[in-house]
């Protein structure tokens, strides 16, 4: 945005949003039995204990630059978005049996270690994995329930509901075809993209635009110009997030070193070097992708392998082609949007890119 003091006005009233919706949710479980204040604390602790609220920030500047007025009410439905990530993410570390998210133990872990701790019967990991399903299926509930109930016009949400729910559809639709992936190994560089696209790109840019566009009443010709800027950006968005879940320094991603290779992730960055190693080169690769005890020594070895293939140099040059697309698409559109607006917007894509948001 156009100073980090308005980019932290708007996540600070994101998350008071968000905490006054939370505490509503807890008053409601609370009163059914106190042994769901565990439940509560949970979603509390995961959904306001860090997150860079990246997709209520795209819904809002999207809304605003269809001439949308600043108002508590729109933050309050944007920020529903952030129980959608909350869904995703939880259900997204059990899948991927994460033991970490932001540095903090995985929702999963957590009611798992309370499960040892109490000295509980039956296992401890499927207590903590019936757990992390239900609070993720809860987040996901509880993201309607805050859009369609945050007090914006009925006519409004309405016309923004089709890009509510096409997104959650995409989002697991994407998130199928990942899993889908790692065990039919399919190392194509098209599906690679493909769920780049609708795990990540749409769900994280594409999809909050408009529906922002749509909650201000925006024009067909808008929505041409957020898809436009966002798909790109999306996409480039993910393949950086690739390149640190391999690259990454972990006190900035929150995950160990080199975890997508442990869980054995087949993004584009992988399906690269697949397709540009010699024989040697894929069978390290099928042999050490995915195996979840990978030393730090066998990271290296693949993290040497994606270098030298010229993969990594391929994912960077990728991304900055996308986000030049991006950024002309919103230069051609820019009569389109509303000048505080298409700044910011050009902000946020720098930011996207970049991580610095």
């Amino acid at each position: 945005m156009r100073s980090p003091i308005e980019r932290a006005n708007l996540v600070s009233r994101v998350e008071e949003a968000l905490s006054v919706f939370l505490t509503k949710q807890r008053d409601r479980l609370t009163r059914i039995d106190a042994a769901l204040t565990p439940i509560a604390d949970s979603a509390e602790m995961f959904i306001l204990g860090g997150g860079k609220r990246i997709r209520p920030a795209f819904a809002y500047w999207g809304y605003r630059g269809a001439g949308g007025a600043d108002d508590d009410t729109t933050i309050a439905c944007v920020a529903s978005l952030e129980l959608l990530q909350a869904s995703a993410l939880i259900h997204d570390d059990l899948m991927d049996d994460s033991d970490t998210r932001r540095g903090e133990p995985s929702v999963h872990r957590r009611f798992a270690n309370r499960h040892s701790t109490e000295n509980w019967a039956g296992p401890a990991e499927e207590f903590g994995a019936a757990s992390a399903i239900l609070l993720g299926d809860l987040c996901m509930t509880w993201s309607d329930e805050l859009f369609s109930g945050a007090g914006m016009p009925a006519e409004r949400i309405s016309a923004a509901r089709d890009d509510f729910d096409a997104m959650r559809t995409e989002v697991c639709a994407g998130q199928f075809l990942d899993v889908l992936n790692q065990v039919q190994r399919d190392n194509s560089i098209e599906r690679a993209l493909k769920v780049a696209r609708y795990k990540s790109a749409k769900y994280t840019i594409e999809r909050p635009l408009l529906m922002g566009a749509a909650l201000a009443g925006g024009s067909d010709r808008l929505r041409e110009i957020y898809s436009a800027y966002g798909l790109p950006l999306g996409e480039a968005f993910q393949l950086r997030d690739d390149v640190l879940g391999v690259f990454g320094d972990p006190e900035q991603t929150g995950k160990p070193a080199g975890d997508d290779l442990r869980e054995g992730k087949h993004t584009f960055l992988i399906a690269s070097a697949y397709q540009a190693s010699d024989q040697a080169g894929r069978r390290l690769l099928d042999g050490s992708l995915g195996d979840p005890e990978l030393s730090d020594s066998g990271i290296e070895a693949l993290r040497e392998l994606i270098t030298a293939t010229g993969a990594l140099a391929t994912t960077e040059e990728r991304i900055d082609r996308l986000a030049d697309q991006s950024a002309q698409a919103l230069r051609d559109g820019k009569e389109f949007i509303a000048d505080e607006a298409a700044v910011v917007l050009d902000d946020l894509a720098d930011a996207a890119v970049r991580r610095s948001l």
